[in-house]
């Protein structure tokens, strides 16, 4: 963060400066984990269902933290304030406007935010510093606490952006106002929430709408939904996908044994191979996305078809292929799922698999609200029509995954259902092939455990 002394901290949030006269300043970061503030940071004190953070701000001060922002007077040196998430955003727009070279990226999307963030990460930071920081913090905490990362040697800021009802985009583009914005898709993600994919969609659009005329949006041409946001925004519009329609396209999509894709990359009268380094086909669509992005920032195309063949995975468990001793394959792709992503990590192990046999571990797809059970049975029936030899859903609202396979008749393979994760382990380890290829996919039902086993290949 740029460095701030209490007292303007006091100031911008509104807060009320305790045990202090306001000239200590922060020239750390802002973090809101006691174990990760360093000297000259600020430490955001919550309090837990089973731990107070407030109770550790004299340790942290004490460890050379300058100050703690709180709900209460906790003897140290600090600001205190009504709200910290209040706080937190006021304190993040302050930062923002600061920092008039920065270039703000904020990107959505029902699946593939967090890849296609780390993709931007690692294309923009070629350019300049850059502020993309693995994991999905892309929510009322996770948003502001990205944004003050930044600081002025930062030249650009990549945020996600996640919602669970309209009204939410538009909070987080008034804590820091995107140049760039990025909606990758529409899709089946929190319908208990959004109610259907149009409302979804109402949501994901107010990100465009926050561009500024001298902005730019990419939209995915490949969708509809998202295809049609070019109406909401009056900044330029730069389409991406493999449509005709699109700006910056791809064609001959070729996807090879490793689940990896080439493909031909069409920009005006240019044309580029690009060869992929992570698996899965539905990656073409996160980097067209990301392509689109850099070159906007002003990359050479020559060099961003280089650095497209050098991106790789930073967040965990999203994809994450890997090989155990005994040959059999992992994709793990565990941290979260719902009924698009699930179908485009299926599509990537049938391709994987070819000619080997193939096993999905399907955990529970949470938030579909009234869609529950017709989503799993998609996902099942998908499975099912991609040939993959074995389903084993975990849990029991996970069940009709194995149902939608059953309706699939001239399936011919297997479907075994698993009480929980242990019962899935359990599975596997009585019948494992040397030749296999294992998917393992869920709503953060902790269905990476069954991921983490088999990494484990020495236990096995």
């Amino acid at each position: 963060m740029i460095a701030l002394t209490l007292g303007e901290i006091a100031a911008v949030t509104g807060g009320r400066l305790v045990n202090s006269d306001g000239s200590e300043t922060v020239t750390g970061g802002v973090e809101y984990d006691s174990r990760k503030v360093g000297p000259g940071g600020l430490f955001v004190a919550f309090a837990g269902e089973k731990a107070d953070g407030h109770d550790f701000a004299p340790a942290v001060v004490a460890g050379g933290a300058t100050g703690v922002l709180g709900t209460r007077d906790a003897g140290v040196p600090g600001v205190v304030v009504t709200d910290q998430l209040n706080a937190l955003a006021k304190l993040a727009r302050e930062v923002v406007g600061r920092l008039p070279e920065l270039t703000v990226v904020g990107l959505t999307g029902s699946s593939g935010k967090t890849t296609t963030k780390d993709y931007l990460g690692q294309l923009l930071s070629r350019l300049g510093p850059t502020v993309a920081p693995a994991g999905s913090l892309n929510n009322e905490l996770g948003f502001p606490y990205t944004v003050l990362q930044a600081d002025e040697k930062t030249r650009f800021l990549v945020l996600e952006m996640g919602a669970r009802g309209v009204g939410h985009i538009r909070y987080l583009t008034d804590i820091a106002q995107p140049s760039i914005g990025v909606v990758l898709n529409v899709g089946a993600a929190h319908l208990g929430e959004f109610g259907s994919v149009e409302g979804t969609a109402l949501a994901k659009g107010e990100l465009v709408e926050a561009l500024p005329p001298s902005g730019v949006a990419v939209l995915n041409a490949d969708d509809a939904l998202v295809s049609g946001m070019a109406a909401r925004t009056g900044a330029r519009v730069l389409q991406v996908g493999e449509a005709e329609t699109a700006d910056l396209r791809a064609t001959d999509v070729v996807v090879d044994s490793s689940g990896r894709a080439s493909y031909v990359l069409k920009f005006g009268v240019e044309r580029k191979n690009v060869r992929l380094g992570v698996a899965g086909r539905h990656q073409v669509a996160n980097s067209l996305a990301a392509a689109a992005v850099a070159l906007t920032a002003g990359m050479a195309l020559d060099d961003l078809v280089t650095a497209l063949g050098e991106v790789g995975i930073v967040s965990g468990r999203r994809m994450d292929v890997f090989e155990r001793p005994d040959g059999v394959t992992v994709i793990d792709d565990s941290y979260n799922a719902n009924p698009s992503s699930t179908a485009a990590a299926l599509h990537a192990l049938a391709a994987m698999g070819a000619g080997r046999r193939t096993t999905a571990v399907l955990g529970y797809m949470a938030e579909l609200g009234e869609h529950e059970v017709s989503g799993h049975a998609e996902v099942g029936r998908l499975a099912a029509e991609l040939g993959v030899d074995r389903l084993i859903a975990v849990a029991e609202n996970a069940r009709p995954i194995l149902d939608g396979a059953a309706e699939v008749g001239a399936w011919r393979g297997t479907a075994r259902f698993a009480a929980d994760q242990a019962a899935a382990i359990e599975i596997l380890q009585t019948d494992l092939h040397a030749d296999e290829v294992v998917l393992v996919k869920g709503s953060r039902y902790r269905t990476w455990d069954v991921a983490d086993w088999l990494r484990r290949s020495e236990e096995v």
